[in-house]
């Protein structure tokens, strides 16, 4: 008996998704739907970006972009957290309403479920890494620790698992720190 093949989802198709306030993402054509972010998610995000924002204030070096669509293929296009480009790649990077190349770095923010979990640490990882993101970090709120992954030759390896007084840093930011326990506080 031959297993049926289901026709593989575009960003065309992605586009017709209903405007209704879940989150359409496509991963290897498979449409991915996720529920708007809750409170915790979006204070988290306010926080990393008020300190990250911060820092590209007063270190010009690239541009940090919250929320924005990237399309890396017909069959890949999802929505990171936040986004970093260096000013140098900003051009390559982002053309039009949408990113269509890799950013430099690429936030995520795990929302509840065993579902957004697994599409976040493995799924969207291998995403990255096949379109050459240099670094993914992977903020848990459960546990309230980042994971700091870094481009070895095609995969996104994990470098750092940091939670309380640990720092981000990163070879991109010259100068760069970030407490962990500073984007958990209410």
């Amino acid at each position: 008996m031959a297993a049926k093949i289901e026709p593989l989802l575009t960003i065309e198709d992605l586009d017709t998704c209903p405007d209704d306030g879940n989150r359409y993402e496509l991963i290897g054509g498979e449409l991915f739907v996720s529920r708007a972010p809750g409170v915790r998610h979006q204070r988290i995000l306010h926080n990393l970006q008020m300190e990250f924002g911060f820092y590209v204030r007063q270190n010009p070096i690239g541009v940090l972009v919250p929320g924005a669509g990237a399309v890396f293929s017909q069959y890949d296009a999802v929505i990171p957290d936040l986004v970093f480009v260096l000013n140098e790649r900003w051009e390559d990077v982002a053309s039009g309403p949408r990113l269509t190349g890799a950013p430099d770095i690429v936030i995520e923010i795990i929302s509840p479920g065993a579902d957004n979990r697994s599409r976040d640490l493995f799924v969207k990882r291998q995403l990255y890494a096949k379109y050459g993101v240099a670094e993914y970090w992977v903020v848990d709120p459960e546990s309230q620790t980042v994971e700091i992954y870094r481009l070895l030759g095609t995969t996104l390896e994990k470098i750092a698992n940091l939670k309380d007084d640990d720092r981000i840093t990163s070879p991109m930011l010259s100068g760069f720190e970030l407490k962990i326990s500073a984007l958990f506080v209410p």
